[in-house]
């Protein structure tokens, strides 16, 4: 089955709480630009992600979730100086922190910043034509511009909330030279 092979640069999911304290009482998210996963949408609004070694601008991805975190590449890891684990999203325990500043305040972490585990989100129905189940591990080879790549250890997401797009880092895509979406193929 093939599959749509997006790069996810950093970008930083923000609570309610945190995104008062960054852009001030009542802020809310605007959006930029819709996303490839329905009802997600990049932001206009950015912050600054602050570690140990340094800080870069990242922006923030809509929309609020209960629980703030930081994705980020092994590269930006270093950068910053933190040793961001390999995680899916939302698995925050024993991660780092971090200070986020915006242009209304500053906002410590305590735990959150992870490098994402590459994945594929899935509806039931793309699921179930693709033969996986959620939670399974697959691989899925790309081939772009002469510089094939078989992606291991790929975790199947599946919701209803879900469209399908495998998403991997900058690092991971930076190494088969894909210039931002690919198709890939995915072997079970």
């Amino acid at each position: 089955m093939k599959v749509m092979v997006e790069t996810s640069a950093h970008h930083v999911h923000v609570s309610d709480a945190d995104l008062e304290a960054l852009f001030g009482t009542g802020a809310t998210l605007t959006n930029k630009k819709d996303l490839s996963q329905p009802g997600q949408f990049a932001c206009e609004e950015k912050v600054e992600v602050v570690g140990p070694k340094g800080s870069m601008k990242m922006s923030i991805l809509g929309p609020t979730r209960p629980e703030t975190q930081v994705e980020i590449s092994l590269t930006d890891a270093r950068k910053l100086g933190v040793t961001a684990p390999i995680r899916e999203s939302g698995d925050l325990e024993g991660t780092p922190g971090c200070v986020l500043r915006g242009p209304a305040g500053e906002v410590t972490i305590e735990k959150g910043v992870i490098a994402a585990k590459r994945h594929i989100h899935f509806n039931p129905e793309e699921a179930k034509e693709a033969g996986v189940e959620d939670k399974q591990v697959v691989s899925v080879k790309v081939d772009y511009n002469g510089r094939s790549l078989i992606f291991g250890d790929v975790v199947c997401r599946v919701s209803p909330k879900y469209a399908l797009a495998m998403h991997v880092d900058t690092d991971e895509s930076n190494a088969a030279a894909l210039p931002g979406t690919v198709d890939g193929e995915i072997i079970l």
